[in-house]
């Protein structure tokens, strides 16, 4: 894991995940690799949900 440009995440299989707020806009980022499409689209979709609930639970306080 690593904090240096956002939060990255890199698993045993060479997969990583990748969610950092924009510099020039005010949105947050999500990239992912992997050695399949189906494989970057799940981790895409789970980086969202963990960006999500983050900020419901920013909110809820």
């Amino acid at each position: 894991m690593s904090e240096k440009d956002g939060l990255k995440l890199w698993f045993a299989n060479g997969d990583w995940l990748l969610m950092r707020a924009s510099g020039t806009e005010p949105v947050l980022r999500v990239y992912a690799e992997s050695a399949s499409m189906d494989k970057v689209q799940a981790l895409l979709h789970a980086g969202v949900e963990l960006v999500e609930q983050a900020s419901i639970e920013r909110v809820a306080g």
